[in-house]
């Protein structure tokens, strides 16, 4: 890849971000509907972009190199449930669950009877389409030209910001905040996972238990357990 591609990347990456931020926060469809149109952003036009422009292959980023590198992870993604969950009891005198239910239903027509479905599908497809997105084409593109302190930034910033429209009306504004912070940090753990290998595995993993962990307070939100 050479500047000037950087330069395109980075204008596409915005401007799906920024469809991705309207669909979220202003048009606000079902969520299957907000599932399709999310495929479309974040893995067809990629797929083709990639195609077009030839930047790294699509499926260099699905090859597994190292199983010991996905012992590791997954070792790690059981610590990061823990974490999640116990953070949530912590924390939980500060989250107003109602508000979210009320938001979730509202919104995506997300409640009590379809939210099993929901989890599993964010759990497994949902992680694996972002992480196709924010570390494979965003971060290991940007990756073979640019410093990796920008690489990292940029994936992981755009990572962050992609949850503005999502988290906005959930929690109050410093959990907010914190929750961004979050992400961000999250973000840069993810490209330090999949550095070594070259693939989306290790980052995959552990966001799929980072879902599991919130899908499981939405469980209890919900009563389901």
């Amino acid at each position: 890849m050479t500047k000037r591609s950087n330069i395109g990347l980075i204008l596409l990456i915005t401007f799906l971000i920024i469809l991705m931020y309207i669909v979220d926060f202003y048009i606000q469809p079902g969520y299957m509907v907000k599932s399709i149109i999310k495929i479309i952003l974040f893995l067809i036009i990629p797929f083709i972009y990639s195609y077009k422009v030839h930047i790294t292959p699509v499926m260099e980023f699905f090859k597994i190199k190292s199983l010991k590198e996905l012992i590791k992870a997954f070792i790690l993604s059981i610590g990061i449930y823990i974490f999640i969950i116990a953070a949530y009891f912590i924390l939980k005198g500060f989250i107003d669950l109602d508000n979210i239910k009320t938001i979730l239903d509202s919104s995506l027509s997300v409640n009590k009877d379809n939210f099993i479905y929901v989890s599993l599908y964010i759990s497994f497809i949902n992680s694996l389409l972002e992480e196709f997105f924010f570390r494979g084409f965003i971060f290991f593109n940007l990756n073979k030209t640019m410093p990796l302190v920008m690489s990292y930034s940029i994936s992981a910033f755009a990572f962050s910001i992609y949850h503005v429209a999502i988290l906005a009306n959930w929690f109050n504004p410093i959990l907010f905040i914190v929750s961004l912070i979050g992400l961000f940090i999250g973000g840069l753990i993810f490209n330090k996972l999949n550095i070594r290998n070259g693939n989306i595995y290790n980052s995959w993993l552990v966001h799929m238990f980072a879902n599991f962990a919130i899908n499981t307070v939405g469980l209890i939100m919900y009563g389901i357990i």
